[in-house]
């Protein structure tokens, strides 16, 4: 079970738990990490303050190694990534690739950098920079998705690409980790699994709206944040489907207003990072307004346990999942399992 990924990363297991907002705290992370995976606190949503401490708080738990997800566009990205320097994690994960001079800087830094992409030429372009992995994430995967199914999508990108490719999108057990090494990546990532466990601190009624979706409960929509998202059906999604941008809008100026409490990120860096998104992704001011919706709705559900407030961003792979065990349970189970393929297939 050792890949380029466990040698790169310095990790037992090629198996990588995602930088979930509000989900990935310090108990998963170091959950997964013990546990042998690669564990990815989620620091996007914490103000600097906030990811140092919760950094020393992984470290208190386990001295394996760890990553951090950071977004690419935040204006304080390299000052972020000089603090997981000087606090010694090795792994600067982002979910949308950041630009060449920040993975350079990174780089230079002494960071192992590990962006998520979801189309070939995106994972080329970040190959050419110089990035050490890839995380390949295909339609079937949460949050926000592309529209390529990861059995297209992973081998399409790793005959493009000389680094090791982790496969995202629709793994929950050895079976898939057995797919994706034939494909030739170099290990899975998992989300959606990872929040139904009983390390994550997702509160009990939030992961039991999970458990009882069936594979056709999540949709793709562009109403949270101007980009696909992929997130349960629930009646609050259902309710923003049926709402007119004006709503919409409104609704997002209230967001906004309350992730600029919540993250003490000062209004000009705001607006400024609403003007690269426009630049970046071609979005409209009504849907840069929507984007405040995403870090308040994922707190409210994810945090609160509001269901009725909050999204619940979600990969298909919630339908075929039924249980909640420990994250070393459930490494230790997908590595048995694939192992137990691999006999079968070797006989």
């Amino acid at each position: 079970m050792r890949t380029a990924l466990c040698e790169l990363v310095g990790v037992r297991y090629p198996v990588v738990q995602t930088g979930m907002g509000y989900v990935s705290g310090p108990e998963l992370t170091a959950a997964t990490a013990a546990a042998g995976g690669l564990g990815i606190l989620a620091g996007a949503t914490l103000s600097p303050v906030e990811l140092r401490d919760a950094i020393r708080a992984v470290r208190e738990r386990t001295d394996a190694p760890f990553g951090v997800n950071l977004r690419g566009d935040a204006p304080d990205v390299v000052e972020r990534g000089e603090l997981l320097v000087r606090e010694g994690v090795r792994v600067a994960s982002f979910a949308l690739a950041p630009r060449e001079r920040v993975v350079r800087r990174l780089k230079d830094a002494g960071l192992i950098v590990v962006p998520s992409v979801g189309a070939r030429r995106h994972a080329e372009k970040v190959a050419a920079w110089g990035v050490d992995a890839v995380v390949v994430q295909g339609a079937e995967g949460g949050g926000h998705t592309g529209a390529v199914p990861t059995s297209i999508l992973v081998p399409q990108v790793v005959d493009a690409v000389d680094l090791p490719v982790i496969a995202a999108g629709g793994f929950r057990d050895g079976r898939g980790l057995v797919a994706a090494l034939a494909q030739g990546a170099a290990g899975i990532a998992m989300g959606t699994r990872f929040l139904l466990t009983s390390d994550s601190t997702v509160p009990d009624a939030v992961k039991a709206e999970y458990l009882r979706r069936g594979v056709d409960g999540t949709v793709v929509t562009r109403v949270l944040d101007g980009v696909p998202q992929r997130v349960l059906r629930t009646e609050l999604v259902e309710r923003l489907l049926r709402e007119r941008a004006p709503a919409r809008a409104w609704r997002s100026v209230r967001a906004a207003s309350a992730f600029h409490r919540a993250s003490d990120i000062p209004w000009p860096d705001m607006v400024r990072e609403g003007l690269a998104m426009r630049r970046g992704q071609g979005l409209g001011w009504s849907q840069v307004l929507m984007a405040a919706n995403t870090p308040m709705m994922l707190r409210a559900s994810m945090v609160e346990g509001r269901t009725d407030l909050g999204t619940l961003a979600s990969g298909q792979v919630a339908g075929v999942i039924d249980d909640l065990p420990s994250c070393k349970e459930l490494i230790e189970r997908v590595v048995a399992e694939a192992e137990a393929v691999l006999a079968r297939l070797a006989g």
